[in-house]
C-alpha cells in the first residue's frame, strides 16, 4: 500500500476533512480525495462517507482504522530508524496532554529538544482526560501527558504530583480558611470544568461522596476561574492550571490532601518510535519522578 496514500486518509480522517488535510500536507483536495480513494479501492471497499461537512468512518471504516494506524506507525518507525543508523534523527511526533502542562513544562522541554533535533516535527493535541484516552485509541497518536488512568493497556511513566484545591471567590466565606473538605462544596454552586470531563475532578467528588449543585460547565478552566471571580459559583481544580491566572480568586487545599499524579501513557516503550524515545528521556530527565512514590 502506497503510505502517502494512507498518510493522506489517515490526516482527512483526523481533521474531517479533505480541505483541512490537503492544506497542510501541501496537495490539492481533489488530490487529496483521489489518494483517498485509491487507498479504498485496493482494500475493495468504501471507508469514508463524504458529505458538505467533511468525511467521516463508515462502519467499515470505524472496524479497519487500528490496523491501518499501524500501518503508518510502522513505516514512520522504519524512517526514523534509518534516519538514526545515517546520524540524522527526524520524523514527526504527535503528542497530547493536558493545557496545563502543555503550557507550564513544555516550552523549555521543546525548545532545548528542537535545538538538538531540528529535523523532527512535534504536533501538540491539547485535551481533558477522556479526549486523550479516545485520542490514544482512534488516532496515529505517539504518547500523551495527563494523569493516571485506568487503561491497563497502556504503560505508565509518572513524571510529577500536581495537588487539587478548591477554588473560591475571594469575598466567599470559604476563602478564609485554612482547608476545605471536599463535601463542604455540596451546598455551593459548582461550576464544572472540562463538560464534566475532567476525570480528575470527577474523582475527587466520587472519592468523597460530593453530590454537587452544578451550574455551570466550562471547557477552559480559565473560563471557569473568571467566573469564580464574579462570584457566580466554587470550583476544584489542579494547581498548575491556574498558575498564570490572573483572576481575583482564593485557592485552598483540600482536606485531606489530594492531588494528582501526571505521567506519560504509552501503548510500547520498548517499540516506540526513535523520536518518541528521545522526547521521552527528556521529559523523564526534566521531571525524575521519585521512585519511591513510583
Amino acid at each position: 500500500m502506497d503510505t502517502q496514500k494512507l498518510n493522506a486518509l489517515l490526516r482527512s480522517i483526523e481533521l474531517g476533512s479533505f480541505s483541512a488535510a490537503a492544506e497542510e500536507l501541501g496537495f490539492t483536495p481533489s488530490g487529496i480525495s483521489h489518494m483517498a480513494a485509491a487507498v479504498e479501492d485496493e482494500l475493495g471497499y468504501p471507508l469514508l462517507l463524504r458529505g458538505r461537512s467533511g468525511v467521516t468512518l463508515t462502519k467499515d471504516g470505524k472496524e479497519i482504522l487500528p490496523a491501518l494506524l499501524a500501518l503508518a506507525n510502522a513505516e514512520k518507525n522504519v524512517e526514523q530508524q534509518a534516519s538514526r543508523v545515517r546520524g540524522l534523527v527526524s520524523g514527526r511526533l504527535n503528542i497530547g496532554t493536558y493545557s496545563s502542562f502543555s503550557f507550564q513544562c513544555l516550552p523549555k522541554i521543546l525548545k532545548e529538544f528542537h535545538e538538538k533535533y531540528p529535523a523532527i516535527e512535534i504536533q501538540l493535541m491539547e485535551g481533558v482526560h477522556a479526549e486523550l484516552d479516545d485520542w490514544m485509541r482512534s488516532t496515529n497518536m505517539d504518547f500523551c501527558i495527563y494523569s493516571e488512568g485506568k487503561n491497563s493497556s497502556l504503560e505508565w511513566y509518572p513524571l510529577l504530583d500536581d495537588p487539587m484545591y478548591a477554588v473560591v471567590p475571594l469575598n466567599h466565606p470559604l476563602a478564609k480558611r485554612d482547608k476545605i473538605a471536599p463535601k463542604e462544596l455540596e451546598s455551593e454552586t459548582f461550576i464544572m470544568p472540562g463538560r464534566y470531563n475532567d476525570i480528575d475532578v470527577v474523582n475527587v467528588l466520587k472519592k468523597f461522596d460530593v453530590h454537587p449543585n452544578i451550574r455551570y460547565m466550562t471547557i477552559e478552566n480559565f473560563s471557569a476561574i473568571a467566573m469564580i471571580e464574579q462570584g457566580m459559583g466554587v470550583s476544584i481544580m489542579n494547581q498548575m492550571i491556574t498558575a498564570y491566572q490572573k483572576g481575583q480568586v482564593a485557592m485552598i487545599p483540600l482536606d485531606p490532601p489530594q492531588k494528582i499524579t501526571l505521567g506519560i501513557a504509552i501503548p510500547s516503550l520498548k517499540h516506540a518510535s526513535p523520536a518518541a524515545k528521545q522526547m521521552i528521556a527528556f521529559l523523564r530527565k526534566a521531571y525524575p519522578y521519585p521512585k519511591e512514590n513510583s
